[in-house]
């Protein structure tokens, strides 16, 4: 079965507005047939609709009634995948995030608990299929797959709303007892760099299993770097941090520059 089937004929498309007016066409009097040619729509299917809403009575909601197709092997309703949705989002922001797979069993629970029709392969495999994972994924474009960013709990429990305030109440502060000018401010921060680069992407014979590149070694060092940088756009030379004992000049050489460098005894 494809995954996106092509449509080839324009059938079950009809405006729910025409049959909102049809319908008002025949309860003035008009005949079935007429009010369908009238508004360019099958006549049975205005005759369902009528029916429809006869049976819904006067205190019902118009946008409640649906025409056309609908799909006949759908596991969850669309306000259940929107609740769904929800916590997987706020899984997300928790830092607590879900795999792809954490979320296939997650629907397969979510069916068992709540007594939903399922497909027989789910049972199987107590999981929900990759197909309807995709599926999913594309009914809810506010979702995507992104690879998560290794956290420490210290830092995911500090950042709130009292530590950040206390921040910037304390930064305040500061600024209130010293006179500070936008040049006197500095913003600092690290990164880590490491004295082997990935190699670029090279053009090689189809059907190779592997294809190499000369570096320097196989897995490099990592170097800390800090760098700093003023309100006005000022910046101080970086600042390297070497994990060795013994620090030598050609750490650096070929730089031009005029940063320092400080050796780090890892022991």
């Amino acid at each position: 079965m494809p995954r996106t089937r092509l449509r080839k004929t324009e059938r079950a498309r009809s405006d729910i507005s025409k049959y909102k007016h049809a319908y008002e066409e025949v309860k003035r009097g008009t005949s079935l047939r007429r009010a369908a040619e009238m508004h360019n729509i099958n006549r049975m299917s205005l005759l369902r609709y009528i029916r429809k809403r006869d049976e819904m009575g006067a205190n019902h909601d118009e946008d409640s009634i649906h025409m056309g197709y609908v799909a006949h092997n759908k596991v969850f309703s669309k306000e259940q995948e929107e609740e769904l949705s929800k916590y997987i989002i706020r899984c997300a922001d928790i830092y607590f995030g879900l795999a792809t797979k954490e979320v296939r069993k997650l629907a397969f629970e979510l069916t068992t608990k709540y007594n939903i029709k399922r497909p027989a392969t789910w049972v199987e495999n107590n999981m929900a299929g990759e197909e309807w994972f995709r599926s999913f994924m594309n009914r809810n474009p506010s979702l995507s797959v992104r690879v998560a960013q290794a956290t420490s709990l210290s830092r995911a429990t500090s950042f709130n709303k009292t530590n950040v305030e206390a921040f910037y109440d304390n930064l305040q502060t500061v600024l209130d007892r010293h006179t500070y000018e936008p040049q006197d401010i500095y913003n600092v921060d690290e990164t880590g760099v490491t004295t082997v680069q990935r190699p670029d992407k090279v053009v090689a014979r189809r059907g190779i299993r592997q294809v190499g590149a000369v570096t320097s070694a196989e897995r490099g060092t990592l170097v800390t770097v800090a760098c700093a940088v003023n309100a006005l756009g000022n910046a101080i030379p970086p600042f390297f941090i070497f994990p060795t004992v013994r620090y030598h000049d050609h750490f650096v050489s070929g730089i031009d520059w005029n940063g320092k460098s400080f050796r780090l005894d890892a022991g």
